[in-house]
């Protein structure tokens, strides 16, 4: 056992002697050693009840001959930290999280995994920790929120958001705002809708890291407690069998997983975090691969905020299980792939069907013929850019408007609140890229501005940072290379024309070479935004979004 090297002989006496002050009985020193990953916390809504799911957790390990041990991870939450200096740390936690983990598993020796995340960077982090590490492991969120109810129709985070804009552009009162607020969420997980979280959660599964019914079982069932305590039981299966991460996650699970992604319409920051993922799996990736499975990959699933149903409309459909088995109907898998039940997807997804093809649409009839993603580039976008193309709304597919330039998220919402941004505009916001925010921040407060006030269907959003899995719209982030690399979104003026074609994978800034030459040679970089701290050390070693704002090597 790898916990041998902490606990076996004369000289592991003193570490013995340790592990008893904690509690531990020879007994339980003896068996083999499994850490739970705990993302437990009392602020993010998606993490308050992760204390149960670890005491099942605990409970499965303890049946199958483990012994738990719990150890605790950081997380951001992303609708608490929007729209203010908070979002530059959230994607900067995902390093954080990953790093911390390898240092408390190389360090204590642990023999096996159960990692409990829920929410937007706790989970690609986890999953980076775990690849990296390569120590048998299994994953079990939270599980997502229900949504509210108001006024007869389901309800999230992201009506909340778009609703500030409606207040703004006097469509809806401040005491309707209130009772919307006090409905949109109304129980702990993750934010219900197809957002980034439950993005990650579902495609756990499908990289075969997490059991069937993951991302789906609504946190508030018992059968996401029953799930956890299998997930116990089934590590201690792993740790006998020496059943390692990346045993799993190969080339063909990766695909897997773009492809459930495009037919799911997950958010796009999954495209960031398949990167980073697929980088600590030594797997080769790139954004051409990704719009290549794209263009292969029909969309099935319209969830918030594409459409009106949630997470729980999915888990009620038949899952992620019933997703794949309606894609394996044309061949889009590899079902071959291991995972951490120890059958096959193959055998996984044995007798999965849908049970309702208004939440799952059949194969023969998508939502449309290609993938929930995009992938965009041009003189705009050299390295790319990424669009969540199942939420932009038909008539924003292609579209040519003037640049209204901004150099911060702030400047962007107080101009778009002020009702100075018109139908038509292409809002442009820059140096919010993984360098220049630094931190790539969220952008969901302009977006939802927008949608509140109407103008979704006329105006476009483009950015270096990210946009929120709840966002929808012609939101386009991503946009590499940033302004703080000095890549061609720095030069936009105020008044250019920009081209956006979806279907055809286009942005370009229609100006000509010799004006683009000439402007880039009176551009200077910018100060650095922050200068202490953590976000200073982030800044220098972040690479570009197009390899998955990892640390550089």
């Amino acid at each position: 056992m790898r916990s041998d090297a902490v606990k076996l002989g004369v000289e592991r006496a003193p570490h013995r002697s340790l592990f008893k002050a904690a509690g531990l009985s020879d007994a339980e020193i003896d068996r083999p050693l499994i850490g739970i990953v705990s993302a437990q916390n009392d602020i993010i809504p998606g993490h308050v009840h992760l204390g149960n799911i670890v005491e099942a957790a605990k409970t499965g390990v303890l049946i199958n001959g483990g012994t738990p041990l719990v150890f605790p991870v950081i997380g951001v939450c992303d609708g608490i930290a929007m729209g203010h200096e908070g979002m530059k740390y959230s994607l900067a936690t995902r390093e954080l999280i990953a790093d911390s983990i390898e240092c408390m598993v190389k360090a204590h020796r642990f023999d096996g995994l159960v990692f409990v995340p829920n929410c937007d960077k706790i989970v690609p982090g986890m999953l980076m920790a775990a690849l990296r590490l390569n120590v048998p492991s299994i994953f079990v969120s939270g599980g997502p929120m229900l949504p509210g109810k108001h006024k007869g129709s389901a309800v999230s985070l992201s009506t909340m958001f778009e609703a500030v804009g409606a207040v703004n552009a006097n469509k809806m009162t401040e005491d309707e705002l209130s009772e919307l607020e006090n409905n949109a969420c109304p129980t702990c997980g993750s934010c219900s809708g197809m957002f980034t979280a439950n993005s990650m959660n579902c495609l756990s599964e499908v990289i075969g890291l997490a059991l069937p019914g993951n991302g789906t079982i609504p946190a508030v069932y018992s059968e996401r407690i029953r799930l956890a305590k299998q997930a116990g039981m089934q590590v201690m299966n792993l740790v006998k069998s020496d059943i390692k991460p990346r045993d799993i996650v190969n080339e063909k699970a990766i695909e897997n997983a773009l492809r459930v992604d495009m037919a799911l319409g997950c958010s796009s920051n999954s495209v960031l975090h398949l990167t980073a993922i697929s980088k600590e799996a030594k797997v080769p990736m790139n954004l051409d691969k990704i719009n290549n499975i794209s263009a292969e990959t029909p969309n099935l699933c319209r969830l918030s905020p594409a459409g009106c149903d949630h997470i729980v409309d999915l888990y009620e459909a038949g899952g992620v299980r019933a997703v794949m088995s309606e894609l394996s109907k044309k061949n889009l898998l590899k079902l071959d792939c291991m995972t951490v039940t120890g059958k096959t997807q193959g055998e996984n997804i044995e007798g999965a069907k849908v049970l309702d093809h208004k939440i799952i649409r059949p194969i023969e009839e998508p939502y449309s013929a290609t993938g929930g993603i995009a992938i965009l580039k041009g003189n705009l976008a050299p390295l790319g850019a990424v669009v969540k193309k199942s939420a932009v709304v038909k008539e924003m597919m292609k579209h040519q408007g003037k640049a209204r330039v901004f150099d911060s998220e702030e400047e962007s919402i107080e101009a778009i609140l002020h009702g100075k941004i018109n139908q038509g505009d292409v809002v442009v916001i820059r140096y919010e890229g993984p360098k220049g925010g630094p931190g790539m921040r969220e952008m969901l407060s302009p977006t939802s501005a927008l949608s509140g006030m109407g103008l979704d269907k006329s105006v476009a959003l483009i950015t270096d940072g990210r946009f929120s899995g709840a966002t929808r719209g012609a939101a386009i982030g991503h946009v590499s290379p940033e302004a703080a690399e000095g890549g061609n979104i720095a030069l936009v003026e105020e008044g250019d024309t920009i081209l956006i074609d979806i279907e055809k994978g286009l942005l370009q800034l229609e100006v000509s070479e010799e004006e683009l030459k000439e402007r880039k040679q009176k551009w200077t970089p910018r100060e650095p935004k922050v200068k202490e701290g953590y976000l200073k050390r982030y800044a220098k070693l972040v690479s570009s979004a197009a390899y998955g704002a990892v640390f550089e090597d």
